[in-house]
């Protein structure tokens, strides 16, 4: 099976093979290019937003289900280590053995 499916797109562009899998409504979707990623028509229905980094704001695709006039949901993108002691805290850790645990470098 595989020899004959490589054999048939060998010869077919990807506009082709996308036409095809969709004729037989195989599910499919192409890998972009990212200039092709930034045209995409998903710009045009702004689903593209600003993302706050410790680097400068960075565009972020929406996420699925979520209407365009709705918040994404997303906050900024925290610096390395910057929730280390919050989560080691819900995790049950006491401020004394987090202080152990960087003294030793395992965070």
């Amino acid at each position: 099976m595989r020899a004959i499916i490589v054999a048939v797109f060998a010869t077919t562009d990807a506009a082709e093979v996308v036409a095809r899998l969709d004729a037989a409504q195989i599910a499919n979707a192409r890998v972009n290019t990212m200039s092709e990623i930034w045209a995409h028509p998903l710009d045009a229905r702004g689903r593209w937003f600003d993302v706050a980094t410790p680097a400068g704001r960075v565009p972020a695709l929406r996420p699925p289900g979520v209407a365009d006039d709705e918040a994404a949901g997303s906050g900024a993108v925290p610096a390395v280590g910057e929730h280390t002691e919050s989560i080691l805290l819900e995790l049950g850790l006491t401020s004394d053995e987090i202080e152990r645990v960087r003294r030793e470098g395992a965070v």
